[in-house]
């Protein structure tokens, strides 16, 4: 189920992706052209906003994954290291979306900062989203290859 609930989120964060990634041909400009910024902030308005509950959906898919991890990690199952780093990857995936993340993209989907904001803030969403990518798939990579991890019964 852990494995399921990793899935889930990176495939949330790869369609977050597939928006994002529109920075990364400016990345040498100031500010974002007023089409990358329109499109961006388009899918993070319906994504944050009118989208209701998908963004519930996906929180409670967060906390599923963390809690469900913070008790494989204190059952202290073999092999031992499994959990505890699938549950630090967990959580450095999770808590900055939480945190910061999330907040950026209501931002950036209400349009109501300057131009250059709104550019920093599309730039600060790749970045994290790029980051929890790469957490979130050593979190599906290890819970699905805990079994083989654990060698012979």
């Amino acid at each position: 189920m852990l494995a399921a609930c990793g899935g889930f989120l990176l495939a949330v964060l790869w369609m977050d992706l597939i928006f994002d990634t529109q920075v990364l041909r400016h990345r040498h400009e100031d500010e974002l052209p007023e089409a990358v910024l329109n499109s961006i902030a388009g899918y993070y308005r319906r994504a944050t906003t009118t989208a209701r509950p998908m963004p519930h959906l996906i929180a409670a898919v967060m906390v599923i994954l963390l809690c469900g991890s913070i008790v494989e990690t204190i059952r202290w199952q073999d092999p031992v290291w499994v959990a505890p780093v699938a549950t630090l990857s967990a959580a450095a995936a999770i808590i900055p979306a939480a945190v910061r993340t999330v907040s950026h993209a209501v931002r950036l989907g209400a349009r109501t900062d300057p131009l250059p904001e709104q550019s920093r803030l599309a730039r600060s969403i790749l970045r994290d989203h790029l980051t929890s990518g790469a957490f979130m798939l050593a979190v599906v990579v290890l819970w699905s290859a805990r079994g083989l991890l654990a060698g012979p019964a």
